[in-house]
């Protein structure tokens, strides 16, 4: 059955049979707007598009699989400001032969990744497209605590980051070659697993400036030295290289380093801390702040320039 046949108001109707509220939706879906428990008295909101053929393809990923995409990469902006996911609102917009079992598989998909963390999907829009298109707002509680913005590394504070890094790069690179292997590698292109709960943890522990990791490490490295005015040295003997990365990169001829740095998708979260905390077991350091030199700030791997683009840029990369 395609969404054409059961047409707007019948697949609405399905996908709000999917979705459970949790205890931050006063109100949910099925009215003009929702209504979210903000304690703090103050929300933090970011937004993220997704588009067929650029963001995923259906030959390589789920239904579901999408769901879990687009909820991950905005509820990880709301961790990389130290704050705590709370709610996601969700457009789409499709062609009216897509089948209802695959908007049936992504609303699941959203839903569970929301579960990981408390969140809920308390509303959205749906419209017909020629490919599929998708955006997600999602909402955040900082809990009484300041954000932790881009702004405020300083030099002598430890560049630290929490989650995987290069793993979607490599699953892509396997995926664009006709290869559905290692599982470990073209599963994280299609779900990543964002540390949400080291936001919070980096917050508490006095992080001075945080951001998720979504076009590159050196790339958003690179937001951070440019908004807080310094430069950035990663040392590249601090990432370990999984043994199922090191075998894709044989088997493809790839550069594993590569992949950690300028590898997006992943969204871990990166941020700089005061030389004195001890850091968690969560977090693992990869380098330091140092003062911006003549040329203003940049971010440097064992000291010097790294040759090549430093991540994903949706209009000058292919």
């Amino acid at each position: 059955m395609s969404v054409g046949d059961v047409g707007e108001f019948g697949l609405i109707a399905g996908i709000l049979a999917r979705l459970p509220q949790g205890a931050t939706s006063l109100l949910g879906p099925g009215d003009d707007a929702a209504v979210v428990r903000a304690t703090d008295g103050r929300v933090v909101a970011s937004t993220d598009l997704m588009l067929e053929g650029r963001h995923f393809r259906r030959d390589w990923s789920s239904g579901r699989d999408v769901g879990h995409k687009l909820a991950a990469a905005n509820l990880a902006d709301i961790a990389a400001m130290g704050a705590a996911p709370t709610a996601l609102l969700v457009g789409l917009a499709c062609p009216p032969d897509i089948e209802v079992a695959w908007v049936e598989e992504f609303t699941d998909g959203l839903r569970d990744e929301c579960a990981r963390i408390g969140a809920s999907v308390v509303g959205g829009d749906i419209s017909r497209a020629d490919v599929i298109m998708l955006s997600a707002t999602a909402l955040g509680d900082l809990a009484g605590i300041p954000p932790v913005t881009r702004a405020g590394a300083r030099p002598g504070d430890t560049v630290a980051v929490a989650g995987r890094l290069g793993y979607a790069a490599a699953g892509i690179a396997a995926l664009t070659r006709g290869f559905r292997s290692p599982r470990v590698l073209v599963d994280a292109h299609r779900r990543p697993e964002p540390p949400y709960a080291a936001g919070p943890t980096a917050a508490a522990l006095g992080a001075t400036s945080m951001c998720d990791v979504s076009d590159g490490l050196l790339s958003d490295a690179g937001h951070i030295a440019s908004a807080s005015g310094v430069s950035i040295d990663l040392e590249s003997a601090a990432f370990d290289v999984p043994e199922a990365m090191a075998n894709a990169a044989t088997a493809l001829g790839h550069d594993t380093l590569r992949w950690i740095l300028t590898g997006g998708d992943d969204h871990a979260l990166l941020a700089t801390f005061p030389a004195a905390v001890r850091l968690p077991a969560s977090w693992r350091p990869v380098g330091h702040v140092v003062a911006a030199g003549a040329h203003g700030p940049a971010v440097t791997v064992d000291g010097g320039t790294y040759d090549g683009p430093p991540g994903h840029d949706h209009f000058t990369n292919p």
